[in-house]
């Protein structure tokens, strides 16, 4: 795997993880500085807040998934293959995030996904297996 690969894909994992943090343990804080379009009370409400934690524990996993290809998997096949996979799971979740709920979700989570993909994929020798 070509180390721009590696950056983007590490990249995307940190958002990911990040948005975890914010989502699950931060959301009554920074959430209204980050959703500006949402009415401030639903940021202390406890059903929404239980869906905001909800929703970053699947931001984890996608952080998860990336990091399991970048550290842990050794068949070069399968790591590209599995980044491949959670890489258009976080690019079709930052369209769907930025035609619902924010439009910039595109340029935080798609964009850096895309560029990932296209590094994995158009960068560099293809490897086989190790």
């Amino acid at each position: 795997m070509h180390i721009v690969s590696k950056i983007l894909i590490g990249l995307v994992a940190l958002i990911h993880s990040y948005i975890l943090i914010f989502e699950m343990f931060m959301w009554e804080s920074r959430g209204p500085n980050v959703f500006k379009s949402m009415a401030p009370e639903l940021f202390t409400h406890p059903d929404v807040q239980l869906l905001a934690a909800n929703q970053g524990l699947y931001n984890g996993f996608l952080a998860a998934g990336l990091f399991w290809a970048l550290f842990f998997i050794k068949n070069n096949d399968w790591k590209r293959n599995v980044a491949t996979f959670f890489l258009l799971c976080v690019a079709v979740a930052g369209i769907y995030g930025a035609m619902t709920a924010s439009k910039h979700i595109v340029l935080i989570q798609t964009v850096p996904a895309l560029l990932a993909l296209f590094s994995l994929w158009f960068l560099g020798k293809k490897e086989g297996p190790a």
